[in-house]
């Protein structure tokens, strides 16, 4: 049994879908391979993976709040970064994640946790009009901060520090 799903390797000709800029990733993005820059906004990403995709409140630009665990769930992805007309996904996050990045990451998740609740209002008016979900996956968002979350980011610590899979015998880094 392997701890970490590499999504990266099973993209094949999908690679060229992704050509967001780090440098441009939206703050929100958890840590992995996968996460949105300079995304539409026209809310596509959402229908396309919506158990991984949400927007930012005042723009909608879109970024990744759970990474792909499954081949399903990178075909998600894979279909809202096609349908991205400004190609801003993207997925070259193992190259520039590092364990001290994602443990600063984890340590500011609080303003993520405060921004999320403060949105809440403005996704909830927003889901009258378009039925996403947005408020509901919000939810979803701040509830894997306080659980799950910890235990795949030390996953993938580990991960990007070893560029292989822990195995449940290996010792996983603290956040």
């Amino acid at each position: 049994m392997t701890l970490y799903f590499d999504p990266v390797p099973l993209l094949d000709g999908a690679r060229d879908l992704f050509q967001g800029q780090w440098s441009e990733r939206k703050w929100l993005n958890v840590p992995g391979p996968f996460y949105g820059a300079e995304t539409d906004n026209c809310g596509t990403g959402r229908l396309q993976a919506p158990a991984l995709v949400l927007y930012e409140a005042e723009y909608f630009a879109e970024y990744v709040y759970r990474q792909p665990r499954t081949r399903e769930q990178l075909q998600h992805l894979v279909d809202a970064a096609e349908a991205d007309p400004f190609s801003g996904y993207g997925c070259d996050g193992d190259d520039h994640w590092t364990p001290a990045t994602v443990r600063e990451w984890w340590h500011d998740r609080g303003r993520i946790r405060e921004y999320l609740a403060n949105q809440r209002g403005a996704w909830e008016a927003d889901d009258e009009k378009s039925g996403q979900g947005t408020a509901a996956a919000a939810c979803d968002y701040a509830a894997y901060l306080d659980g799950q979350l910890a235990a795949d980011l030390r996953i993938y610590l580990f991960w990007i520090d070893e560029r292989r899979a822990p195995m449940l015998t290996d010792r996983l880094r603290p956040l």
